[in-house]
């Protein structure tokens, strides 16, 4: 095993397999290496490959999953490892020979993580997605956006990387534990619209007890509530308020200059009035006056950065949320422990390139 490669953190010594693909189970697969984990990447035959944004902290090797020896090779890796990720369409490995059935007949331990979109049934199953496909049917989508707009895509973090990839590894490590505790693997069926829906487990609470709506932009949190929104500044930036709290929205409307508001925070029929004043009030100083303004204080206000903004905000420089790997500005891995530290994994997962150092490593045909 290479320095970099399962070097540290609470994973170590955990051995993971990895069959190339995009987006969520190489997220997965990134994480669990940045914790620690030796993760080895399965790539396919390609004689342009394309770079692997995801492939920190990994190593890879090349199996045709169409011959008999690529399968094996595959299969030998199971028989070393504790975990495996895929993300193919439902039956996908089964018909390669890859599946669960003859990976847990090799490996009765294995953790068998599935990456999907719809999971691994249902009449949505078979077919194609991406991100804002799933995100839409979970009832997500709908709710993100003002009340005068259409629906707004959150990037691909809320389906692929929220709902997807951190619950797929929320499941392994629940079935990683159970396997050392009683040698049994199992299969772990991670479907974004699952993990979506439950992300959304508090809204979902809100419609049933507390009255949330589903009209995008009427609710407390959806850009609904005045003090909880952004607002444009005088050269053209942007603010962030999140006073939710009475005591924190006190302080706000005591630091803008309006504290005839501090009564009537709840007053729905106030709220577009208030609104109002709000951005008024924005709209006379700099995003950079504002700073200066509720720097050090409880008012829940902050500046809305940009990705090359963030890289010189204080306090995530400060805490090193952000770091250098190769010349580039990457985040750390999170979360952080105190007894196996973890660190920035180094840019690995070159395509096919650590073949016969993964297999000599594991002990994989020798």
């Amino acid at each position: 095993m290479t320095e970099t490669q399962g070097a540290g953190g609470p994973l170590r010594g955990v051995r993971v397999v990895e069959l190339a693909g995009i987006g969520p189970a190489p997220m997965a697969g990134m994480l669990l290496a940045e914790l620690g984990a030796d993760v080895v990447r399965v790539d396919r035959p390609n004689p342009q490959p394309l770079p692997d944004l995801l492939a920190r902290g990994k190593r890879a090797l090349v199996a045709d999953l169409k011959q008999p020896q690529g399968v094996e090779t595959v299969l030998g890796l199971v028989e070393k490892a504790d975990v495996l990720l895929e993300g193919f369409r439902p039956g996908v490995t089964e018909r390669l020979g890859i599946g669960p059935e003859p990976a847990l007949r090799r490996n009765p331990a294995l953790v068998y993580g599935r990456m999907t979109g719809w999971g691994q049934h249902g009449p949505r199953s078979a077919t194609a997605g991406h991100d804002i496909n799933y995100i839409s049917v979970t009832g997500a989508l709908a709710a993100i956006g003002r009340a005068d707009g259409p629906p707004q895509i959150p990037l691909n973090l809320l389906g692929d990387f929220g709902g997807g990839s951190l619950y797929l590894v929320t499941g392994v490590l629940a079935a990683l534990h159970h396997a050392r505790a009683t040698g049994e693997g199992q299969v772990v069926d991670a479907g974004i619209v699952d993990g979506v829906s439950h992300l959304a487990a508090m809204i979902w609470s809100e419609r049933h007890h507390n009255g949330w709506r589903d009209e995008r932009g009427s609710n407390l949190l959806d850009s609904g509530a005045p003090f909880y929104d952004v607002y444009e500044t005088a050269d053209g930036g942007w603010y962030a308020v999140g006073a939710l709290e009475p005591q924190f929205y006190a302080r706000f409307v005591e630091l803008i200059g309006l504290p005839e508001w501090a009564a009537r925070q709840h007053d729905r029929a106030a709220w577009p009035a208030m609104r109002e004043a709000f951005a008024a009030a924005f709209a006379r100083r700099t995003r950079d006056a504002w700073d200066k303004v509720f720097d050090g204080s409880d008012a829940c206000a902050s500046p809305v950065l940009t990705w090359e903004e963030a890289e010189q905000e204080p306090h995530l420089r400060a805490r090193g949320t952000l770091t250098d790997v190769d010349g580039h500005t990457v985040p750390a891995p999170a979360p952080r422990f105190s007894r196996t530290p973890t660190q920035a994994a180094t840019p690995g997962g070159t395509w096919g390139g650590g073949g016969p150092e993964v297999l000599r490593d594991w002990g994989v045909g020798v």
